[in-house]
């Protein structure tokens, strides 16, 4: 693979990501009931809505689930697993069974990292910025309180001391390392294939 080829796929492969990520924020920030009105919301709405809203007219939420969203998120993981496999040569047709799995893991996988990253910035947070009203602050800390409240709630009371991140973390560590990494190496996705279909693997 020559420099080119590779800078082209470097490129596709950041934007793309980076759009991806958005897209998946949206969701998880509906699905989390996040504040809508938030300038971050605001601003992962108006940059998805112009491709999401035709899917949104024939598939319905669920539950309050957002399953358009989701399906944009995983047609968006897809596409960019195809167009960069094409790139490199790599059969497409005669391994579509397995892309459309890498497209389920990598979507699982970036959904825990989003999860593990706003973990992560909300205990500093805490530290350095405890009550913070900056919009990023405010919906890093909406994200995690509906995966750390469980927690909480079965923990003995500390005096103040909220251990609920350290067990947040153990379990999304816990899921990437048994199931997202089984499931990978299972269906082929190791080596550089799995650098190509997501950096977040």
């Amino acid at each position: 693979m020559s420099g080119l080829t590779e800078a082209f796929i470097y490129i596709i492969q950041t934007l793309g990501q980076l759009y991806l990520l958005i897209a998946l924020l949206r969701f998880i920030l509906q699905l989390v009931r996040a504040d809508f009105y938030n300038p971050l919301s605001q601003f992962t709405v108006k940059v998805t809505q112009p491709l999401l809203a035709p899917l949104r007219r024939v598939i319905p939420s669920v539950a309050g689930i957002d399953l358009a969203g989701l399906v944009f998120v995983l047609l968006l993981q897809l596409l960019l697993i195809i167009v960069i496999l094409s790139i490199v040569g790599f059969p497409i047709l005669d391994n579509l069974p397995n892309i459309l799995a890498w497209t389920l893991i990598a979507v699982a996988g970036l959904f825990l990292k989003i999860f593990f990253f706003a973990l992560i910035i909300s205990v500093i947070l805490s530290w350095v910025a405890p009550g913070s009203q900056n919009p990023g602050a405010q919906l890093t800390q909406q994200i995690c309180e509906p995966m750390m409240a469980p927690i909480r709630n079965l923990l003995p009371n500390l005096g103040g001391l909220d251990l609920s991140p350290i067990f947040a973390f153990i379990g999304i560590n816990l899921l990437e390392r048994l199931v997202i990494a089984n499931l990978a190496t299972s269906t082929g996705l190791v080596g550089p294939i799995r650098a190509l279909v997501s950096p977040f693997l």
